[in-house]
């Protein structure tokens, strides 16, 4: 018959808190199962093997009396789990005692787990955040085979593994980044909520924002791009309005463009709020960004723009999703004609923007060194202080060069 112990683990750093374990024994076999109970030294009794409540601090007190029961709880579980084994008469392992506690927990699983986190975030309204964090976990499991793997096991040398798994089916450095930020954000969430010890397992890893080379244009293709004819080309045409649009208004990311509403144009301005950063912007309206408004009709519609329309059955956000990537499919097919050495893309609407201005000599704390910042903060910085009067002088500048 197996055996279970309850067992503390001291912390290797002076004066830190340890943690609690158990210990399956069978047929002379000892297997270990990690917990996120952390506890000081003085707060645990070797020889009762229980928690030692404090008598003055009721909030520490509080927290204890939670772990106590937490434990008892799982003992209860594993000297139960054991009891099915030997009622059965079945042969089994330490291991089998530990995988069948570890199912029926499947909080101390990093899916799980996830899935928890993601389904919290759509309730609260944070989809964008919610689909990064699916996107990763889905990365992570291709890695390990669709295996799961317990919060508990996730050292420095997995991280490391993974690193390496995506360098090699050539992810770029940043996108690995990307990676690894979003899965230590979730692992710190677990060691938070108790159901792991942190071990630091992104220590070894990439996690910063490498420099990349700049995705922007000259000023005379964007003219090529705006002279194409695309008369007989609908797709094409909206494409190239879309990226025309995203550059006569400073950049505007194609989020904010697809939600723009048409009360948001008043008295000759277009006000909006980033959607990534929460910032208010205000842009002077031109000439050439009415011509657009007005080649499509959107008289049914509140937006601005013929990016979200209604009366469709497809929610808004999955609206904005699939025109993006048809658009830059479409423009992917322009850039080749052009001969361009790099994909265009919509965003390359916004690095041309940044790049152009700071050739016509238009002051480096108006467009923030072109998008040319180590990170997004140091841009968001600079842009927050910006005198919107002089970003509407350098954009008419940019404008009348067409």
């Amino acid at each position: 018959m197996a055996t279970v112990k309850i067992k503390f683990r001291p912390s290797t750093v002076g004066g830190g808190q340890g943690s609690i374990f158990y210990q399956v024994i069978h047929n002379r076999v000892i297997r270990q199962q990690k917990t996120g109970y952390r506890l000081y030294s003085h707060e645990w009794n070797r020889c009762l093997s229980e928690v030692v409540l404090p008598q003055f601090n009721e909030n520490r007190k509080h927290y204890l009396l939670e772990i106590g029961d937490k434990i008892r709880m799982d003992i209860k579980q594993i000297s139960k789990i054991i009891s099915d084994y030997d009622h059965c008469g079945c042969n089994y392992t330490a291991d089998d005692v530990i995988a069948d506690f570890a199912s029926k927990n499947p909080e101390y699983f990093l899916s799980p787990f996830v899935e928890g986190v993601i389904a919290n975030l759509k309730v609260l309204g944070k989809i964008r955040t919610s689909e990064t964090y699916a996107t990763t976990i889905r990365s992570f499991i291709r890695f390990r085979k669709g295996r799961d793997v317990a919060l508990s096991d996730m050292d420095s040398d997995m991280m490391m593994a993974y690193e390496a798994y995506l360098l090699n089916n050539g992810i770029c450095l940043n996108s690995v980044s990307f990676y690894m930020r979003n899965l230590r954000a979730l692992y710190n969430r677990a060691v938070e909520r108790g159901l792991t010890l942190q071990q630091y397992p992104f220590k070894h890893v990439y996690t910063g924002v490498d420099k990349t080379l700049k995705r922007a244009v000259p000023l005379r293709i964007i003219k090529k791009i705006k002279e194409m004819d695309f008369s007989e080309k609908a797709i094409f045409d909206f494409a190239r309005d879309m990226f025309l649009f995203s550059f006569y208004t400073r950049g505007m990311s194609f989020v904010d463009m697809a939600y723009l509403r048409k009360k948001d144009l008043q008295n000759g301005f277009l006000s909006y709020r980033r959607r990534k950063t929460g910032q208010q912007l205000f842009i002077k309206w031109e000439e050439c960004m009415q011509k657009i408004v007005d080649k499509y009709d959107t008289s049914q519609s509140s937006y601005l723009l013929p990016v979200i329309k209604p009366f469709v059955d497809i929610n808004e956000r999955r609206q904005y999703i699939y025109a993006a990537h048809k658009i830059n499919r479409c423009l992917k097919i322009i850039g080749k004609e052009l001969n361009l050495s790099m994909p265009l893309t919509l965003y390359v609407a916004r690095h041309a923007w940044a790049s152009i201005a700071k050739s016509k000599n238009v002051p480096l704390s108006v467009i923030s060194e072109g998008m040319g910042h180590d990170s997004e903060s140091t841009t968001r910085i600079y842009l927050a202080s910006l005198d919107s009067i002089a970003i509407d002088k350098a954009n008419r500048m940019i404008l009348n060069s067409l």
